[in-house]
């Protein structure tokens, strides 16, 4: 017969401990609430005393028979079964859920969110192609596609799939300026990877980003993005993906300066910041009725600072069309094909490319190790970026990270079919989403429309853009990325974060970027084995019912390889200071592993030696299955604090037998 507990196992079909659990009950109906192992001298004598306390979890026990035992195949059917389920289908394709609801009222608010975030993303696409090194068609050509895909498969609203500041860096920094077909074979495998990670639930790997490794990485990388613009501004040559190369670089050509480029951009940022204010502005009372007027006129104000990407390339634009006259004395974007790109897959068979007059062959492997770690790092930066997102506007609902990861993956994969670079969701355009009125993620059909009509019929006019008024928008957007606003909190808080967080931030500034998050990621895990390895015990000195002293020792977390020698060596030396019977206080202890349970013996088998009692307190069932499987000596568990007179009398009897006997 097998003994199990409703709430937790005590002992599970597979366990092959035999120590005796709760199931002994004394003459006066009284349940037991301690035992021990099995291998103790006493174990032949079950503990008679107890009384009826509360067991700190469930009293509810079941007994199973052989006939309990299931086969493989029946529990395969079964899992098989649960998940195959209606529940399912609707959570891993969330269109089926919200459509069949879908009204006049949320087609409105759809249509005036996707057209407003239409509106911001074309020229910001056109914008992060110069981040990525790519011309500027590229961004357009991930700007509809994927906020297409992302309408049957995201599970957030607000998220406008589509290219970001943060992923053209990335993917700058992986190409390493080597053409469109790297770039394009990023995007699929970006997808692919967030497509398996979010079919076996890796979701959870973000979670080993914490918030000051996030926040030093975002405002490094604002930070390298203001300065690959600013060569734009200054209309100077500047390569380079680092963020001291790239400054180095522009003073050695500082002296090249085109000073239409600099005037315009630096009027183009002047503006863009004025009509980001006056966004902000309202007229009329704060609480309180508006009248219509008032009304009509905050929503101009909020219109006008929503389109003022658009309004700067609009007017630049036709600044650049009326200097040019075969030449420009400013610096264009140059021609843009017309029309929509071609469906075809990556470049999975490798890519031709010329090379001094000469035709040569770069097969699919080469491809793969020049975008090196940029494989796995883009896909957890956009996964980071699309979750922000979903935080900040689920209204306290929990978020699906597998779900996103699905939808973003499938999205990027679609993406590299139409010659894309990888993309996400972006945290600007999200909040434009969010307060247009968007309803549903159909949105994204409406932008994604507009950004196709863009392709179709505007592409003659975008050969007139200033490439300044394109860098001017791109640092009026991530000068506010810069999380400044962290840094005093956090040094309140918890200094050892700020330095976690800045030592983020200068590794992505000195080093690769995929580079400096990976050792922002990399101390921060130090920082959680270290605190692993010395957890917080407290000491106590108690006394007994009966008056008999003894030594409480409360470690506040889990036993596990890193702190097993720091504990051992802290019991071992209060333990021979005070000379009297230890009590270990297992309450915080929810894990262990095999490390904790080599040490649990060694511990018992030196207190065995010195005579000296020591108990185990309110372990739990599936920590002491643990310690239990190498057998260790003088093993003892109590759960009721009253009962440890009666094991202090028991230990007592063993010992003046033993010295009886001798």
């Amino acid at each position: 017969m097998v003994f199990q507990k409703k709430s937790f196992q005590i002992h599970s079909e597979d366990d092959n401990n035999t120590a005796r659990d709760l199931q002994g009950e004394s003459g006066g109906g009284r349940k037991m609430f301690a035992y021990e192992n099995p291998s103790l001298s006493l174990s032949g004598d079950s503990l008679k005393t107890g009384s009826t306390v509360d067991f700190q979890g469930s009293r509810d026990f079941i007994f199973q028979g052989n006939e309990g035992k299931k086969d493989t195949l029946p529990w395969l059917k079964q899992k098989a079964s649960s998940k195959l389920t209606k529940k399912t289908l609707y959570k891993r394709i969330p269109v089926l859920g919200w459509a069949p609801k879908y009204d006049k009222a949320a087609a409105v608010g759809d249509i005036l969110a996707g057209v407003t975030v239409g509106l911001m993303v074309i020229p910001q696409a056109l914008a992060y192609s110069g981040i990525a090194g790519l011309p500027p068609q590229y961004g357009l050509y991930g700007s509809f596609i994927g906020a297409i895909v992302y309408i049957f498969f995201g599970s957030c609203k607000d998220v406008p799939m589509g290219p970001t500041a943060i992923s053209a860096l990335l993917t700058f920094q992986s190409i390493k300026g080597m053409g469109p077909e790297h770039a394009v074979l990023l995007c699929f495998f970006t997808g692919l990877v967030q497509f398996v990670m979010g079919i076996f639930g890796l979701g959870f790997l973000i979670d080993f980003i914490s918030g000051p490794v996030s926040s030093g990485f975002t405002s490094a990388v604002a930070l390298i993005i203001l300065t690959s613009q600013v060569k734009d501004i200054l209309g100077v040559h500047a390569p380079g993906s680092v963020f001291t190369e790239i400054w180095k670089n522009i003073f050695q050509d500082i002296h090249n300066t085109n000073a239409w480029d600099t005037c315009l951009g630096i009027a183009c940022i002047i503006v863009l910041l004025v009509m980001r204010v006056v966004g902000q502005m309202k007229i009329g009372p704060s609480k309180g009725e508006l009248s219509s007027f008032q009304k009509c006129f905050n929503k101009s104000l909020w219109l006008l600072a929503t389109a003022r990407n658009a309004i700067i390339v609009i007017v630049c634009g036709f600044i650049g069309y009326a200097l040019y006259d075969g030449t420009s004395p400013l610096t264009l974007i140059g021609a843009v094909p017309a029309g929509l790109p071609s469906l075809q897959p990556p470049p999975f068979g490798g890519y031709n490319r010329i090379e001094n007059n000469t035709e040569v062959h770069v097969p699919f492997v080469e491809m793969m190790a020049n975008l090196s770690t940029g494989i796995i790092v883009t896909p957890l930066i956009g996964l980071l970026e699309t979750i922000a997102i979903c935080k900040a506007f689920s209204d306290g609902k929990p978020v699906d990270a597998t779900q996103e990861l699905i939808a973003i993956g499938l999205a990027n994969i679609a993406n590299s079919f139409v010659h894309a670079f990888p993309g996400a969701g972006a945290l600007a355009r999200a909040a434009v989403n969010n307060s247009s009125g968007v309803k549903t993620p159909l949105g994204g059909l409406y932008t994604g429309i507009l950004v196709i009509l863009a392709l179709l019929f505007f592409t003659p006019f975008f050969y007139y853009i200033p490439k300044a008024a394109l860098a001017a928008i791109i640092i009026a957007a991530v000068i506010f990325m810069v999380e400044v606003r962290v840094v005093k909190p956090m040094w309140r808080s918890k200094k050892s974060d700020l330095f976690l967080g800045v030592c983020t931030f200068v590794a992505c500034l000195v080093l690769p970027l995929e580079v400096g998050i990976l050792v922002g990621i990399g101390l921060n895990v130090l920082f959680i084995l270290y605190h692993a390895a010395r957890p917080k015990i407290s000491i106590e000195r108690l006394t007994t019912s009966r008056n008999t002293e003894y030594l409480m020792i409360t470690p506040d977390r889990c036993l596990i390889f890193p702190s097993t020698d720091y504990v051992r060596n802290l019991v071992t030396k209060h333990s021979i200071r005070q000379g009297i019977p230890v009590v270990i206080d297992c309450s915080h202890i929810y894990g262990a592993d095999y490390t904790a349970a080599t040490v649990v013996e060694t511990i018992t088998k030196d207190f065995a030696l010195r005579n000296q009692p020591l108990f185990f307190y309110n372990l739990k069932p599936s920590v002491s299955a643990v310690f239990e499987g190498l057998s260790p000596q003088d093993f003892v568990v109590y759960y009721d604090h009253d009962q440890l007179d009666d094991l202090l009398e028991k230990q007592n009897a063993k010992k003046t037998d033993t010295n009886n006997i001798v």
